[in-house]
């Protein structure tokens, strides 16, 4: 299937604050609550902590903190010690201080704007980003990546969808389990049962949104490729591929520097 770069609601600067902090808070209720969407990439972010010496993840466009606390449960059965910095260009800071409160004095965040493309020099550790690459064109995400080889910092990628039709099929449902799920999210805000059900902007924001991240998603092909491009990109080891976990496939990509003998 061709990738289609059209936009989403969340990525636009105009777009309502509270509205896009909704459709980020469902996402991080779905991947938290009713599925363990990355735990088939555990092995591939253990690998990725052992290449930093602080044992510290900064992890980039996080919208309302992702999948952390599920991650973070399964990193802590494994006793795997880690920190993790939540940062995003549009910072959802409720949902990070939510975080913070929850995750046993392992999460922190950074109030203020972070750029993928740009990670500032003081946040130090192993890069992360969870289903938001798609978010960038391909001169931007191969922008991300190659800021993290200017700076020498591994980086992860991971997707929870691929680019497919039964993926877009699935997507489809989306508003009904928004309709469904709402009424749990926490913290409780008024907002979000007026702007869900009697006026239904986030079902519909979450369906339109969801879909065309199915049609941004980038293949193994397309992110080998781009590391292919990269200015001293032979610097770093390159893993491309993807994992299955039940009915959730992950795409991932793992980057970090090679060890100088």
């Amino acid at each position: 299937m061709k990738r289609f770069h059209l936009f989403e609601f969340e990525d636009l600067q105009w777009f309502p604050k509270n509205l896009r902090n909704y459709g980020t808070d469902f996402l991080q209720f779905v991947a938290n609550h009713q599925m363990d969407l990355y735990k088939g990439i555990i092995p591939i972010l253990e690998k990725g902590l052992t290449k930093v010496d602080n044992q510290t993840v900064v992890d980039l466009a996080s919208g309302g903190g992702g999948p952390w606390l599920k991650i973070a449960e399964n990193l802590r059965e494994n006793g795997t010690d880690f920190k993790v910095v939540l940062t995003d260009y549009f910072p959802n800071i409720d949902a990070f201080k939510k975080m913070q409160e929850k995750g046993n004095g392992q999460f922190s965040y950074r109030s203020e704007r972070v750029s993928a493309l740009d990670v500032p020099k003081d946040l130090k550790g192993f890069r992360t980003q969870f289903l938001s690459f798609h978010h960038f064109t391909p001169e931007d995400a191969q922008q991300i990546l190659q800021n993290a080889v200017d700076q020498g910092s591994p980086i992860g990628i991971f997707e929870a969808q691929e680019r497919n039709l039964l993926t877009l099929i699935q997507f489809a449902f989306s508003p009904i389990n928004v309709l469904l799920s709402t009424p749990f999210i926490r913290p409780f805000k008024l907002g979000r049962l007026l702007f869900t059900y009697l006026i239904p902007i986030v079902p519909l924001f979450v369906l339109w949104d969801g879909l065309v991240s199915v049609l941004r998603t980038y293949s193994v092909e397309e992110m080998e490729a781009m590391t292919d491009r990269l200015n001293n990109s032979e610097s770093f080891k390159w893993e491309i591929g993807k994992t299955k976990n039940g009915p959730v496939t992950n795409l991932y990509l793992l980057g970090y520097p090679i060890e100088k003998s």
